[in-house]
């Protein structure tokens, strides 16, 4: 039988318990149950098991058969060989729990030495470093050799990233640089290393489109863009893009963004190709396209469907159309620049007149193209006679070209300066005509192309205008 200073249940110090161990009744607690509780020191409150397992002193103090902590096994194990003697009432100490060792050393061997190679580090720690991958410690004076960035610890550094203020033109087919660098305040003394991502932004509903993203020397470029698009690094700090080959698509909002651990900041570039803005209309005649139906028809005219800052641009240069037609952003509008009754009435000033946004598929209009500038050339094909629209096209063939379309006739129109009073078959079978310089017997006295509409495909009353890739 034991004392009661291993059941926790009376307060008699052992050297008061009677020889008859009316104190220590009931069994003794088996060994690896339960923890022996924990002796109170001074009358105080029990100390909690957590107390129990960071403070083994404690219980060193009040039963010498537990070793300290610092001490082996074999220490344990020494000293309980040398203590199998009877105390003061001849009883013998309880067997140990594993052979050779009593098992106060056991738990203490097996729990407390790996929880004291745990918490010993803490002592060391007079606070934990706030991380979040850009101010990386409050500790003193702001130095961590661990952060492996060469610029040791610092405090309000900004990151700071530039891109121009002004729109970007220029035309298909062309190579384009956007600028972008960044730079900190105040500036390092060693690089860092960052990660670049350029995304075009969406633009009335339509999906960001991601473009590039780079680590290092490293970089991946995504979709229509793969193959056309790198970094351009000809300074320090500076993280371009370059887009080759630019397509009708390619106009836009893009974003620049440098990422430094969880830091990141970006910056904005406004891309436009120089083209032409034109009205287009159904064959069978006004107000007859649904969105979707007007963006293939764009697309059939090698165009896309007009945004609204296009169609603004166009408007101050001098377009003035009465009919709506759709944009980019399923909106409704259209350009006046001479007030009318027909076209809003007197009463209004100026400008780009809208509908609103409308049902893309209930809601009818025609629509706003926009074409970039041309690669190619487009021409009045010389033939002795007039053709049929099968013969038109026919004919451009035999010479080694194509029947011209719409948006390619325009932009010959405006970047090319084609002018010509002859009417010709166009690809989507109208017929029209470019006057670069108004005269008597062209039509009217501003300058655009003319417009036959769509004639009887069989009529023999035009030529041909055709179009030979670059």
């Amino acid at each position: 039988m034991r004392p009661s200073l291993y059941r926790g249940s009376s307060s008699i110090p052992p050297h008061l318990l009677p020889p008859d161990g009316t104190a220590a009744q009931g069994p003794d607690p088996p060994p690896f149950t339960a923890r022996p509780a924990v002796p109170r020191v001074g009358g105080g409150p029990r100390p909690s098991l957590e107390t129990a397992r960071v403070a083994p002193s404690l219980q060193a103090v009040q039963d010498p058969q537990i070793c300290p902590l610092p001490r082996t096994w074999s220490a344990c194990s020494q000293e309980h060989s040398r203590r199998q003697e009877p105390d003061a009432w001849g009883r013998l100490p309880q067997a140990p729990a594993s052979p050779g060792m009593p098992w106060h050393c056991h738990m203490h061997d097996t729990m407390g030495l790996p929880l004291l190679v745990l918490l010993l580090p803490l002592c060391c720690v007079s606070g934990l470093p706030f991380y979040n991958g850009f101010y990386y410690s409050n500790s003193l004076n702001g130095r961590n050799s661990g952060n492996g960035h060469g610029e040791g610890i610092f405090n309000g550094v900004k990151l700071v990233v530039e891109t121009p203020e002004e729109t970007l033109f220029s035309h298909r087919g062309a190579n384009v640089t956007l600028p972008c660098r960044y730079r900190y305040e105040p500036a390092l003394v060693s690089p860092r290393p960052v990660r670049i991502k350029w995304w075009k932004l969406s633009e009335n509903g339509t999906l960001e489109q991601d473009v590039l993203v780079a680590i290092g020397l490293r970089h991946r470029s995504f979709g229509d863009y793969q193959g056309r698009v790198h970094l351009r690094r000809d300074r320090e700090q500076e993280v371009s893009l370059e887009i080759r080959d630019l397509r009708l698509e390619d106009y836009g909002r893009y974003r620049c963004e440098v990422i430094d651990g969880l830091e990141d900041e970006s910056g904005l570039v406004e891309l436009e190709l120089r083209g032409v803005v034109f009205p287009y209309q159904h064959p069978r005649g006004r107000y007859q396209f649904n969105f979707h139906e007007a963006q293939r028809a764009c697309e059939e005219q090698d165009a896309v469907v007009a945004s609204f800052e296009q169609l603004f641009r166009a408007w101050e240069e001098g377009l003035d159309w009465c009919n709506a037609g759709w944009l980019q952003d399923a909106s409704v509008q259209y350009p006046i620049t001479q007030t009318r009754h027909p076209c809003g009435g007197l009463s209004l000033a100026p400008g780009v007149r809208s509908y609103g946004p409308r049902h893309r598929r209930r809601h009818r209009y025609d629509v706003f193209c926009f074409a970039a500038a041309l690669r190619g050339q487009v021409y009045y094909l010389e033939h002795p006679e007039k053709l049929t629209l099968a013969e038109a096209k026919e004919a451009c063939q035999e010479d080694g070209a194509q029947i011209a379309k719409v948006g390619q006739l325009f932009a010959a129109w405006k970047f090319r300066g084609l002018d010509r009073c002859d009417a010709g078959w166009l690809a989507d079978g109208s017929a029209r005509y470019p006057v670069a310089h108004p005269r008597s017997n062209c039509g009217s006295v501003e300058p655009g192309v003319r417009s036959f509409g769509f004639p009887d495909p069989q009529s023999r009353n035009y030529g041909v205008y055709c179009h030979r890739p670059r």
